[in-house]
């Protein structure tokens, strides 16, 4: 159901608060993100998101996901070492594709490989900039070709922007070792989550997916660093029982 301009308003306003709220002294950066993108695939009009970020080595992870399905379009352009999330993060400029049928000779392996294993066919790529460098990319996806807006790009940038504050801080800015300290731990910790994701799955015999709704909505249903549960998880520090199935989502429009 399409928003009024008075209830998008109210939304997007929402969604700013809340993100400022998750930045306090003691903020987990992968709540952040994960809040972020969530947040991303209900103001704009877009069916998933991701977010990767650059090492120390300025090599790129995915951080973030909003499913299964998103996560693997980040993989296929990290695994085939092209395409326009990768573009951006290199040119720190946003990179927005309304077809990607259309881009088969910019990205030949990519295109190709998302015509086979995706139903995405519309990327939007958003820079996280330092002071004009790009230290990631919020990419946004669609199954249906077309352009963004260009208020919603706006708003997606606006986004981006409040990821790399989230990440990096006052501090980091100013200091290059903590950037590079804050990034590894947000690359640490979602490699945490990953495992977590995969006991549970195999404890429920249910998909990764699920799994990670499980995880997600034992965590802030307790108002817990979604890697501090995602560690206990991992350790068999709890009970597995305790991870009841989240009540049925609404779908996002």
């Amino acid at each position: 159901m399409r928003r009024s301009p008075v209830e998008r308003e109210r939304s997007v306003s929402e969604a700013f608060v809340a993100l400022a709220d998750t930045m306090v002294a003691d903020y987990d950066a992968i709540d952040l993100l994960d809040r972020l993108i969530g947040f991303c695939v209900e103001l704009l009009p877009a069916e998933a998101a991701g977010i990767m970020l650059g090492d120390a080595r300025r090599e790129l992870r995915v951080v973030a996901a909003t499913n299964e399905a998103a996560e693997l379009m980040e993989l296929l352009q990290l695994q085939n070492d092209e395409g326009p999330c990768l573009d951006c993060y290199q040119t720190g400029a946003p990179v927005s594709i309304a077809d990607l049928g259309e881009a088969a000779g910019r990205w030949p392996k990519f295109v190709t490989a998302v015509a086979e294993r995706s139903q995405f066919r519309a990327v939007h790529a958003l820079p996280l900039r330092l002071r004009g460098q790009a230290i990631g990319a919020l990419n946004l996806f669609d199954s249906e070709p077309g352009s963004l807006p260009a208020a919603d790009l706006a708003l997606g940038q606006a986004l981006a922007d409040v990821a790399t504050i989230g990440i990096l801080q006052e501090r980091a800015i100013r200091r290059a070792e903590v950037l590079n300290e804050q990034l590894q731990i947000a690359l640490t910790s979602r490699i945490t989550i990953e495992q977590a994701k995969g006991v549970l799955s195999q404890q429920f015999g249910e998909n990764v997916e699920d799994a990670f709704e499980r995880l997600r909505h034992y965590a802030r249903s307790r108002n817990e660093k979604l890697a501090a549960v995602a560690g206990q998880v991992v350790r068999r520090e709890l009970d597995l029982a305790v991870f009841t199935a989240p009540p049925a989502s609404r779908r996002r429009t």
